[in-house]
């Protein structure tokens, strides 16, 4: 089920909400956290009701996992943080990589190998990660194991199990221990505002603006010769697009958690507003960046050896991090170029000591990340590179692929003082603190506000009901 679907919005929440309000106004927290996770368990299994199996598998395998390691002593306890860890990659490992593998593996060595394609189930990458993390947490005596119920609600829990964020337990837990509160109307009012203004962001900004990046880049691999211009209109589209669909779910996640009275950390932070790769990574995916650092970046030694390993720990957690957005050698490459933007980035803070002018670093920030979308977006080698040679001169002999290069060109500039001068949801909503927002631009309980707010979420419900299809979000892919 989609957070964008009339499915979601005018049926499975609303009955959600309704159901969740009754039962907490009896003020029994166990009541409310085992209706969360049968709502939880029925979204994820509205989608396929037979990876049900696989999630209450990986959820219930892990819980004992957890209450073993708690109780184990010594070196024990290193074994069964080893076996856990085992049993979540070998789930993501086969769903995910089995057959990128096989391929890779059979062209390597010459052979003809094959496998059926396997359907990625939906969230695997985030609720193994999840979990992976609360193990460690356990062998660290950082928590004592929940009771399952609460277990099952903290990996499930719909707003943030598909795409993130990426929770650790004390994040959520204790807040689950208040769910039998009496509900408070200014959460469901300020949640619904977060929400409806990514829903705005998802079916408006991204969806509107994926037609032009999906018409340059279909049109690269169909074979066709591309220009410059065209090129860099798709590929600032795309990132555009990415953007957009990923700052929308965000938003939406931590609307729905916060009418539900529970808070979810922040995920995204106005990326394109950094002026370094180092500050974008700061911003982008915020939770998964945390987890690489926390339990990758860290355990390779950091920056504790010197700047050549710590270059090196930055390139494996970046190529690892590309792969864990998907099985291709597009991810990897993606993820490699932000590892040489990233040690290009500290290498000149720390040999160099000069400073660009602030606009000047923003504007060279985003060409470079706009020109690593390329890979992430193409299918093929070929198509990365024939839109890379394109945006680095073009062919002459290109035939105009976009009709209405102005019209494309004009709503590109839009997005991009959208993107730089606005602030962001969680800024103006105060959901987060944000210093030096002027008074217009802080939400408050006003009717110039209502009014704003419900443009916005008019505007959004026309538009998702008005469409055949529901677009998915991009991030399901991973």
């Amino acid at each position: 089920m989609l957070f964008n679907s009339p499915a979601f919005v005018f049926v499975f929440l609303p009955l959600v909400l309704a159901v969740f309000f009754l039962v907490a106004r009896r003020g029994k927290t166990l009541h409310c956290v085992l209706f969360l996770g049968l709502a939880s368990l029925v979204f994820y299994g509205y989608w396929n009701p037979k990876y049900l199996v696989l999630i209450l598998a990986s959820i219930g395998g892990n819980f004992l996992l957890s209450q073993a390691i708690c109780r184990a002593l010594g070196g024990r306890r290193r074994w069964l943080l080893a076996v856990g860890i085992a049993f979540n990659l070998g789930l993501l490992g086969y769903f995910k990589y089995a057959l990128f593998f096989v391929e890779n593996a059979a062209l390597l060595l010459g052979r003809s190998w094959s496998m059926e394609a396997i359907v990625l189930p939906l969230a695997i990458s985030f609720f193994t990660f999840q979990q992976i993390a609360y193990l460690v947490d356990c062998w660290r005596g950082e928590t004592a194991p929940p009771a399952l119920a609460r277990y099952l609600l903290f990996v499930a829990f719909f707003p943030q199990l598909i795409a993130g964020p990426i929770v650790h337990h004390y994040e959520m837990l204790p807040q689950f221990e208040k769910l039998g509160e009496r509900p408070r109307l200014a959460n469901l009012v300020a949640g619904m505002t977060i929400f409806f203004a990514g829903l705005f962001k998802k079916v408006i900004l991204a969806d509107g603006v994926s037609g032009y990046a999906d018409g340059v880049f279909d049109a690269v691999a169909a074979g066709a010769a591309v220009g410059a211009l065209e090129a860099w209109i798709g590929s600032f589209a795309f990132g555009f697009q990415i953007y957009f669909d990923f700052s929308g779910y965000s938003d939406m996640a931590i609307g729905l958690a916060l009418m539900f009275g529970i808070r979810l950390p922040l995920n995204f932070a106005s990326p394109y507003k950094a002026a370094s790769i180092i500050d974008f990574w700061r911003r982008w995916h915020m939770t998964l960046s945390r987890f690489l650092r926390e339990h990758l970046y860290f355990p390779l030694g950091g920056n504790r050896a010197g700047r050549t390993a710590q270059m090196r720990n930055m390139m494996i957690v970046m190529l690892l991090g590309g792969l864990w957005h998907g099985a291709g050698w597009g991810f990897v490459l993606w993820g490699g170029l932000h590892g040489l933007y990233l040690a290009l980035n500290h290498g000149w803070r720390h040999w160099s000591g000069l400073k660009m002018p602030p606009a000047a670093a923003r504007g060279l920030t985003m060409v470079a990340v706009i020109f690593a979308w390329v890979p992430f977006r193409a299918e093929t080698w070929p198509e990365t590179q024939a839109l890379w040679l394109a945006m680095l001169g073009g062919s002459a002999e290109a035939a105009p692929l976009i009709a209405d290069q102005g019209v494309a060109l004009l709503l590109l500039a839009t997005l991009l003082a959208f993107v730089w001068t606005l602030p962001n949801t969680q800024d103006w909503s105060g959901f987060a603190d944000a210093d030096g927002l002027r008074r217009w631009a802080q939400w408050r309980k006003t009717a110039p506000w209502a009014t704003f707010n419900a443009g916005l979420a008019l505007a959004a419900l026309a538009v998702m009901v008005g469409r055949p299809e529901t677009q998915e979000f991009l991030y399901f892919q991973f």
